[in-house]
């Protein structure tokens, strides 16, 4: 810069300049109601819509509404503020996120296309992929997604359409280049999918480091408070190699499949994105903390968490997450001491699921991943996998040093 050169004023803003994140959190998809000036997106708990006339939607205030299959202005709330936080073209919200992936494989896979999965991906995706897409004709092949050699060697030219990928995964903490996978994925012709349930899109935008689609469970750090269930799909527009884009086969296989949440599960989801950037702070300090305690601990033998420098793929992590989550696994002496640990504790809730604002933990091999067992995608039997929580550290750790003893 020169002396001639006009210094900024930092006061008058970027009109270029995204909104930051907590900004696109809370206000995207909740303007005031005109009708009321409510400041909160209503309920809207209706199952049809007054149209005016034979075949007409109705106009004015909304518009585009028929039947809330097709579309509520709740869910149309949610769908635009995921939108916003991922930084995608369009985005739709589910059931719940295995009905999300579901419309995924259906919408974009026919008999005969094949799939690349995680080598340790989440149990319930693997029976997706294996006993529901395998019998209606879909193969896939489990790579380790760390390995760029591995993925390319699982490709098959011609015939695989997706490339799925976790990252961080579930429940070893693997992590994938995003943007190398997606290099990886379209050379071949095929779209790159990520779960982005553990990072959350606070931590971590995967469509802009390439990926077609990103999926979520918003059961987890979206909802953040364990009462609710759901899924979205936040997509790049784009062909979809079959003669429709991306958003048109997606929206149309929501609506056709109909596995849509309701307006008060979608209201649910809608109030905890409002928060999940305090909340992704507050797991990723916990985290950290219940880390350090751990990697001090004789009865532990191995830590799974991306933000140690040991972990084999810290560099990517650091390069593509804004922090490492509230996500912790770990290896015990054995199997038993695994059981006897989450047995053990008090504070750390004994559960499946993960990502709300309660720690829990859980043994993968017996509960979330059974699935796997007997596949290449088993997991260790000495592995517990806890959800770190936002309660005080210092309670975190006490309870796991009772469990521990």
């Amino acid at each position: 810069m020169t002396a001639d050169t006009p210094t900024p004023d930092p006061q008058v803003p970027d009109p270029e300049r995204l909104p930051g994140f907590s900004t696109r959190a809370i206000h995207a998809g909740s303007e005031a109601d005109p009708a009321t000036g409510a400041v909160v997106t209503p309920i809207y708990q209706v199952s049809t819509y007054k149209q005016d006339g034979v075949g007409g939607l109705r106009t004015g205030l909304g518009t585009g509404y028929e039947y809330s299959r097709s579309g509520n202005p709740t869910r149309s709330a949610l769908e635009v503020q995921l939108t916003a936080l991922e930084q995608g073209d369009a985005g739709y919200a589910f059931a719940s996120g295995l009905a999300a992936e579901d419309t995924i494989i259906r919408a974009l896979c026919r008999p005969g296309d094949h799939l690349v999965v995680p080598n340790d991906a989440y149990g319930g995706t693997y029976r997706l992929v294996h006993k529901v897409a395998g019998p209606w004709g879909v193969e896939h092949t489990p790579a380790n997604l760390a390995d760029p050699d591995a993925v390319r060697a699982a490709v098959r030219p011609g015939r695989t359409r997706l490339v799925w990928v976790e990252t961080p995964t579930n429940p070893l903490l693997t992590i994938g280049d995003i943007a190398v996978l997606a290099e990886i994925a379209h050379d071949a012709g095929a779209l790159l999918v990520v779960d982005n349930t553990f990072a959350t899109p606070y931590l971590q935008t995967p469509l802009l480091l390439g990926a077609d689609l990103v999926v979520h469970s918003t059961t987890k750090y979206a909802g953040g408070h364990s009462d609710v269930v759901g899924g979205a799909v936040v997509l790049r527009d784009g062909d979809d190699g079959r003669g429709s884009t991306l958003a048109e086969r997606i929206g149309f296989h929501q609506n056709a499949m109909g596995a849509v949440p309701g307006p008060f599960d979608s209201w649910l989801v809608q109030r905890g994105l409002k928060t999940l950037a305090v909340r992704m702070e507050r797991h990723s300090d916990n985290a950290e903390k219940v880390v350090e305690y751990l990697s001090r601990h004789p009865r532990v033998t191995t830590i799974l968490y991306p933000g140690l420098a040991s972990h084999p793929n810290h560099d990517v992590a650091a390069r593509q997450m804004r922090r490492f989550g509230g996500m912790v696994s770990f290896r015990t002496r054995s199997a038993e001491d695994a059981l006897q640990v989450c047995k053990g504790t008090e504070v750390f809730t004994l559960g499946e699921s993960l990502g709300g604002v309660e720690s829990l933990i859980e043994h993968p091999g017996r509960m979330t991943h059974a699935s796997t067992a007997g596949s290449p995608l088993e997991v260790p039997d000495d592995l517990v996998r806890l959800s770190v929580g936002i309660e005080d550290a210092e309670d975190l750790i006490a309870d796991l040093e009772r469990a521990l003893r």
